[in-house]
């Protein structure tokens, strides 16, 4: 993994959607998932846990969610509403004994406008909004579902002054051991070090019952100590390689899987008091003075590259007016009537890391950015840090002082669904801490797009409404865009039955090994 630790293993990942990939979808189910099974057409969402959903006719703000019979967790115990209602309160109810302060960020930021959980009967549990979301369904691919019994158990025989000093041990015992109900059971954690994983051999899904017995992950944040690890043997399977070691990797008969993503790698601007980046005019120069073309050269051809946060015929696309492009004299141009020039130029620092879940190659990436924005009056400083660090810090936002100055940052994203791709960027509701609006973006206009997004239960009238904010956010970029990535991962020639889906994620479950 391009992780620096094991990303958290008691129900709710850490490190990115590198977290979900490896500790969260593997061990865990959710109420909907992914169908992560085809590498020909896009990953769309499907049933897990639950099996149909309807929002009430009358009452947008209530969703019914009938589940699956017959589910178990690893420790043998029913998940049913109960369960559900109990991992819902895990991360909203602070009265709730099993809440955990710790499991928040990543999650309710993720799905925010979720506010309850009601058993109607041990099949059956009703979901309530804040207001009207037809996002739901899709942000619940968030919430995995852990037992309670088994953190139960570990509670009762947690030591602890307060039933919260309680709770925290029993959760610390329970990330030790976890009991979720999905492909893989955890058999072995070292922190910083390794997690085994072994097949859950009475998993629900038949077509995703394990045929691999063990698999073991281990954290290498390095992109070459990754590539001599597949190289020599030690691994058989390893994320994002070292670009210049492709043709070495191919040589030696080990197998590159690549497929375009719904990702964006950008650098995302602040918009508080002070920012050198209020002026449109210098977003849109940015965006016009960085070689994407060159960058995909750098990177041996894995990259796409961006437009805005989707590809021009994409259903959200929008036809924007500006069009962005390599365009040097446009760029200047820009600069000059913002006021900057050669003999006077623009400095901005950003915040990036030097690894980390779909960073691609980010330290070379962002020299390149460095190199390009310098031909147009930008002057760029880098803030590094590890990337867990920086990933929390992008739910505190640019007025905190984690930001360290810095007036953008480079947090690559998933953008397989309208809260993802675009609203979390844009509302002025996602201001932190509620999530991912780390530059205070937003006007009463933008939130009039995403109301008619979010409001829209019919899929045509939806995707038309996000069209009109998609082409808003390309006119008046929140972002400097770069890349789509397109997830390039090495592997050994035993491994087979690879599907490498157009998806941030990737089952390892369908996998075999000769």
């Amino acid at each position: 993994m391009t992780a620096a630790d094991i990303p958290r293993t008691l129900g709710q990942p850490d490190q990115g959607f590198e977290g979900n990939r490896f500790t969260g979808i593997p061990i865990y189910d959710s109420l909907t998932q992914w169908d992560l099974s085809k590498a020909d057409a896009p990953s769309v969402l499907i049933p897990g846990l639950a099996t149909s959903w309807a929002v009430d006719a009358k009452d947008k703000t209530k969703w019914i969610f009938k589940l699956r019979p017959g589910v178990k967790f690893h420790d043998g115990s029913d998940l049913n509403a109960d369960a559900v209602v109990w991992n819902v309160n895990k991360v909203l109810d602070k009265e709730a004994p099993q809440f955990d302060a710790s499991q928040v960020g990543v999650t309710a930021s993720r799905m925010p406008t979720l506010r309850s959980a009601r058993k109607i009967d041990d099949l059956t549990v009703e979901l309530t909004t804040s207001e009207p979301d037809s996002f739901l369904p899709i942000n619940l691919t968030n919430l995995f579902m852990a037992s309670p019994s088994a953190w139960q158990k570990y509670f009762d025989a947690a030591q602890g002054a307060t039933p919260a000093d309680k709770a925290k041990n029993a959760w610390t015992a329970f990330a030790a051991a976890p009991s979720g109900s999905g492909p893989f059971k955890v058999t072995r954690f070292v922190a910083r070090e390794r997690l085994e994983l072994a097949a859950n051999k009475t998993y629900w899904d038949a077509k995703r019952v394990p045929k691999i017995d063990k698999v073991v992950l281990l954290p290498m944040p390095e992109a070459n100590a990754r590539t001599a690890a597949l190289l020599g043997g030690q691994v058989d399977w390893i994320e994002a390689p070292a670009p210049d070691a492709l043709d070495q990797i191919k040589q030696r008969g080990f197998k590159v899987y690549a497929n375009a993503q719904p990702h964006v790698w950008p650098w995302q601007f602040s918009m508080v008091p002070g920012s050198p980046w209020l002026d449109k005019r210098v977003r849109q120069a940015a965006n016009l003075c960085v070689d994407r073309a060159g960058l995909k050269q750098l990177l041996g051809g894995m990259m796409a590259e961006a437009k805005g946060v989707v590809a021009p015929g994409h259903p959200w696309w929008g036809n924007p007016k500006f069009d962005i492009k390599y365009d040097v004299k446009g760029g200047q141009a820009l600069m000059q009537q913002a006021g900057w020039s050669a003999a006077k130029p623009l400095k901005v620092k950003v915040q990036i890391s030097a690894s980390g879940s779909g960073q691609m190659q980010p330290l070379p990436m962002n020299e390149y950015i460095q190199q390009s924005l310098k031909q147009c009056y930008i002057d760029v400083a880098f803030d590094v840090i590890e990337w867990n660090t920086l990933f929390t810090n992008w739910r505190k936002g640019a007025k905190d002082a984690s930001a360290n100055g810095s007036n953008a940052v480079n947090i690559s994203f998933a953008a397989m669904d309208p809260f993802f791709a675009m609203v979390r960027f844009v509302s002025t509701k996602a201001y932190p801490p509620v999530s991912n609006n780390w530059g205070y973006y937003g006007s009463p206009e933008v939130d009039k797009l995403v109301a008619d997004a979010r409001t829209a239960f019919d899929d045509k009238a939806r995707d038309a409404a996000l069209a009109k904010l998609h082409a808003h956010m390309v006119e008046d970029p929140p972002f400097l865009y770069v890349a789509h990535d397109v997830g390039p991962r090495a592997m050994s020639p035993k491994v087979k039955h690879v599907v490498q889906p157009r998806s941030w994620f990737i089952d390892i479950a369908t996998m075999t090994m000769d």
